[in-house]
């Protein structure tokens, strides 16, 4: 799974020779590779005209999980057309969003909003004042 997120040089363990082998005997891995560094690559380039050629060329796949992600992706066309192109990101605000669900989950049924609010900035402060 490293080798969907890393160049295969990097991976530690593995090499050009046991890639290969694994690639021979799980031949869906080597499309799911080049589907997803393909859909990266859309991003790199910031060519929106290529997103629909990846959607045509993920659905001739005959891998269901990619299949259903380019069904998302066509869903919401427009929205992925604009991420490509437009800077703007909201990971940000979902990370946000994402630590103050963690926390309500940890707590839940234990306390108030108030309670909520405080842990919440209290560990906002952790953080930053710990280096990392």
């Amino acid at each position: 799974f490293k080798a969907l997120f890393k160049p295969i040089s990097d991976i530690k363990g593995l090499g050009e020779d046991k890639f290969r082998l694994f690639c021979e005997q799980y031949p869906f891995f080597k499309s799911i590779l080049e589907m997803v560094n393909s859909f990266r690559q859309i991003f790199k380039q910031k060519e929106p005209k290529l997103l629909q050629e990846w959607i045509v060329k993920a659905k001739n796949t005959g891998i269901k999980e990619i299949i259903s992600f380019a069904n998302g992706v066509e869903r919401d066309y427009d929205a992925v057309e604009k991420s490509v192109y437009l800077p703007y990101s909201n990971g940000l605000a979902e990370g946000n969003v994402n630590k103050v669900k963690v926390i309500k989950r940890i707590m839940y049924g234990r306390c108030s909003f108030e309670t909520l609010r405080s842990k919440t900035i209290f560990l906002e402060g952790i953080r930053r004042i710990q280096p990392t």
